[in-house]
């Protein structure tokens, strides 16, 4: 069993600007996200154009065995809950379908900060337990944008934008405003700089797009999950020019 002192020292080295919670005295010898039917995850999520919410997950292979799921929070509160009807289907080449539920819900006023639990419902009766320690804060969005807003730009493009103080990693997204329904056509791998180039074949000249950027602030973290608390900026569209 960890000291509360170690807990504080792993939370505080990754959100350096966060407020810092007491942390109880928790074993962390196995991942308190995951059960034997999934993983449980929350993200404090900062998106344009919506008041600050929680972006609650629960991934599971065992989906047709799941009934519900309820997410209370660190004063025992309920958060919201898991439909199971209502989910991202994950196909996976010589593995077995996983499905991710999914559900948003808004940040209520003075939301404590702590372990927030999932109640898993199986058929049968069974509930299984999974927890995130979640903080909650705002981490800003990203800033300073280049390409900016209808600029017109040459091949290859490469994408830049300042640091976003608390976030650690980045992803970029892009969409083709020209095609149906402006389509994703590229998302990044998790980045660390700063910048990032387009790969050759992803966009094409006289072509029409937007990007933005997602920033977070870890990667699987055993205490805070996939991520703690993430943001997005604007869609900021572009030009690539004619041949």
């Amino acid at each position: 069993m960890r000291a509360m002192v170690s807990l504080l020292a792993l939370v505080s080295s990754v959100l350096a600007a966060a407020p810092r919670p007491a942390v109880a005295q928790e074993s962390l010898t196995a991942d308190p996200h995951y059960t034997p039917a999934g993983f449980f995850d929350i993200h404090v999520c900062n998106w344009p154009d919506r008041p600050l919410f929680f972006l609650m997950l629960f991934s599971t292979e065992r989906f047709r065995e799941v009934e519900g799921v309820e997410v209370v929070a660190a004063d025992g509160r309920a958060v919201g809950s898991l439909d199971p009807q209502r989910f991202i289907r994950i196909e996976r080449p010589g593995k077995a379908e996983k499905r991710v539920f999914l559900q948003e819900v808004d940040v209520p006023p003075e939301a404590p900060s702590g372990w927030y639990t999932a109640r898993v419902r199986l058929r049968g009766g069974e509930v299984l337990t999974a927890r995130d320690y979640v903080i909650v804060t705002v981490l800003p969005r990203a800033s300073g944008l280049a390409p900016g807003r209808d600029a017109v730009v040459d091949l290859p493009v490469t994408f830049s934008w300042a640091p976003v103080a608390g976030a650690a990693y980045y992803q970029v997204y892009v969409r083709d405003l020209w095609g149906e329904g402006e389509k994703l056509v590229h998302q990044s791998k998790l980045l660390r700089e700063l910048t990032y180039r387009v790969p050759d074949g992803v966009l094409e000249p006289d072509g029409a797009y937007a990007w933005k950027v997602h920033a977070r602030d870890v990667d699987e973290h055993v205490l805070l999950g996939d991520y703690n608390h993430g943001s997005q900026s604007e869609w900021v569209p572009f030009a690539v020019t004619a041949p």
